[in-house]
């Protein structure tokens, strides 16, 4: 089975023993509780950390509208925005002081490039964040279909374990960022 929001929900759901899925509409209470919390919990994950997989670069486009107060420009934010990671210009992708207020990013430069999390296609996710995420739905689905508390809390810690597993793997696909402008670097001279 391709990877889907309904095939992780059916590995979340055989992790609880419950029977798997056809679809997120199908009127069941295990595709019911599945419908309503995989959107939330898929976008909690991918939220919390950069993952290489979900992180994008985009040259911002710069709204007509002028922001009330502190910053001179508004720019609008991609549509599969999740959260921001910095602010640049054209040749660096960071330093910029900025604010992100509703769907908009207040900023006084006349360019920014936004490096963000997205929200990308579950075919994209790597295994390692796959298995993370379906055992961290098995913990949520756990209580309204089992109303098993100590299977949840077991299923919640086997996720945290797993969600460190797939920081670590996802973290070494990169060359290590160098410590910069710290200033105890700095006074050593």
């Amino acid at each position: 089975m391709a990877l889907s929001a309904l095939a992780l929900c059916s590995r979340a759901l055989l992790k609880i023993g419950a029977q798997p899925i056809a679809s997120l509409d199908e009127g069941t209470a295990e595709a019911e509780v599945a419908a309503n919390l995989y959107p939330a919990v898929r976008d909690a994950l991918l939220s919390l950390f950069p993952w290489s997989f979900a992180t994008a670069q985009a040259a911002l486009p710069r709204l007509s509208a002028r922001p009330t107060a502190d910053f001179d420009h508004a720019f609008q934010l991609p549509v599969d925005f999740l959260r921001a990671l910095s602010a640049g210009t054209p040749n660096s992708g960071r330093g910029l002081v900025y604010r992100i207020l509703e769907d908009r990013l207040h900023c006084s430069a006349e360019q920014v490039i936004l490096s963000y999390i997205f929200r990308p296609v579950e075919a994209a996710f790597p295994p390692f964040f796959a298995a993370a995420l379906a055992t961290r739905l098995a913990a949520e689905f756990c209580i309204p279909l089992t109303e098993n508390t100590s299977r949840a809390q077991l299923l919640l810690n086997q996720a945290e374990a797993e969600l460190r597993s797939a920081r670590q793997a996802d973290s070494q696909q990169a060359t290590p960022r160098g410590i910069e402008d710290f200033p105890l670097l700095n006074a050593r001279g």
